[in-house]
């Protein structure tokens, strides 16, 4: 088996988008037998309402992620801003580990640092307040108890409200807030982040104000979203690099 490790986020899978479930599929066929890991950085799904919603789409993605573990493959899900509920049935199901963020790494004696990105956003008051409230695990509890046509209904609101809210939202607003950054990696002590949520892929250098594990400067790695294109980073031997591909093109991994 590859040491190669691999990182995806927001795929946002919903059935409307049929092609980004098939070329996900895809994606987990040709990296089988060539990947020791995968970790899957949130959003996963559009929207989860809990394990108990169980659908065509999340049987397919749970038979699809569960053949690549049993072909080797230790897979990593982690939470994001659409699929927080997901819990351990849907793990167990797809063969895989939840992890929480921050998550911490190691590759070819190098450190990486793991989250979804949504915590880094803090100029975004309002989500910040909505982002605390339902990852609170009395919320969770109260909500997972309701029926879950109540939960769909809740979904579809929130989704809405969402929506206009971000339509009515400065960009600068919606992305990371570089003090947030800097502070995140001097209080874990790691130089170097991996992240998705903001949909804006880039390998971003960063000024430190002081050495962090012998790095006098860090990296954040931002994945993209899988719309037109398919995304994902690559890390072996402590090499990052991040990768493209058309979502019809199957020229994956």
């Amino acid at each position: 088996m590859s040491e190669r490790l691999l990182f995806i986020s927001d795929l946002h899978l919903e059935e409307s988008r049929p092609d980004i479930t098939a070329a996900f599929q895809l994606f987990l066929r040709r990296i089988q037998g060539d990947c020791a890991e995968l970790y899957i950085l949130g959003d996963l799904f559009e929207v989860w309402i809990g394990d108990d919603e169980v659908t065509e789409l999340t049987r397919q993605v749970a038979d699809a992620l569960s053949e690549l573990a049993s072909a080797g493959t230790s897979i990593h899900l982690m939470h994001g801003n659409r699929d927080f509920l997901l819990g351990e049935d849907f793990a167990a199901r797809c063969g895989a580990s939840l992890i929480t963020e921050p998550f911490t790494i190691r590759s070819g004696g190098e450190e990486f640092l793991l989250l979804h990105g949504d915590s880094l956003c803090t100029d975004d008051v309002d989500y910040q307040q909505f982002r605390e409230m339902v990852r609170d695990p009395q919320w969770q509890a109260r909500f997972l108890s309701q029926p879950l046509a109540a939960r769909r209904e809740f979904a579809r609101q929130a989704r809405t409200r969402s929506q206009a809210a971000t339509a009515d939202k400065d960009m600068g607003i919606m992305d990371v807030n570089h003090t947030a950054v800097l502070q995140l990696l001097q209080d874990s002590q790691q130089a170097q982040l991996i992240h998705g949520h903001t949909h804006r892929p880039a390998r971003h250098v960063i000024v430190l104000e002081q050495a962090i594990a012998g790095h006098e400067s860090g990296l954040r790695l931002v994945l993209g979203d899988w719309d037109k294109q398919g995304w994902y980073a690559e890390l072996q031997d402590g090499k990052l690099s991040l990768q493209h591909f058309p979502l019809q093109s199957g020229q994956i991994a």
